[in-house]
């Protein structure tokens, strides 16, 4: 993946709670077998209804969703997160998430910002009087903000985490980091063998 350092767009209010994984991509998406395209799947059902917020033009091409507590619950698909960021989002802020939501984020450089409730509801209504406002999401340093208004919180990441984002490290990418010690390890290993174990003739060896 990408290195994330600092993401500054737009910002999209879903105000939802509880929304879950099969409202971010429903099940009937499941069964495509390739990683891309999910973005059109985004929230289908509820895009179906022209006032959802995502079909406003107002925020379209908007790169940092604000939802309620709770976000990403449920049963555990990495869908989810594709779906976000195959349709642009590149981070998401909320008072809570789903703890394997949050662990799939992490490995795929989608940034998960929690803040206080209050604190989301405040950038909710200052994205949904002016949806033209910059925000700003700095992994970097730990802060979201909002120039233009002097808004400004700090939020916590654990420090692999942050030190993935920052270095655009995903599960093969912290693997790799590992390569002189892996090719080693496989130099001087010795296979396994059944050599001793069976005779000639494949009698099993007492």
């Amino acid at each position: 993946m990408k290195p994330v350092r600092v993401i500054e767009g737009r910002a999209v209010p879903l105000e939802r709670s509880d929304v879950d994984t099969d409202q971010i991509i429903p099940s009937d998406w499941l069964k495509r077998v390739e990683r891309t395209g999910f973005g059109r799947g985004l929230f289908s059902e509820w895009r179906d209804d022209p006032e959802f917020v995502l079909n406003q033009p107002n925020y379209v091409g908007a790169t940092i969703l604000v939802a309620g507590p709770r976000f990403g619950t449920g049963s555990s698909r990495e869908h989810a997160v594709w779906a976000l960021m195959d349709f642009g989002f590149q981070a998401v802020v909320a008072p809570s998430f789903g703890d394997i939501f949050r662990n799939n984020s992490s490995k795929q450089g989608l940034v998960i910002v929690e803040l206080p409730a209050a604190d989301v509801e405040q950038l909710t209504r200052l994205v949904k009087d002016d949806p033209s406002l910059l925000v700003v999401v700095d992994v970097d340093h730990l802060r979201v903000e909002v120039p233009e208004t002097g808004w400004q919180r700090t939020f916590t990441l654990d420090p692999m985490t942050r030190e993935r984002l920052l270095n655009g490290w995903d599960d093969i990418g912290l693997t790799m980091r590992r390569g002189a010690a892996i090719a080693a390890y496989e130099e001087t290993s010795v296979a396994p063998s059944l050599h001793g174990l069976f005779d000639a003739e494949g009698h099993v060896v007492h």
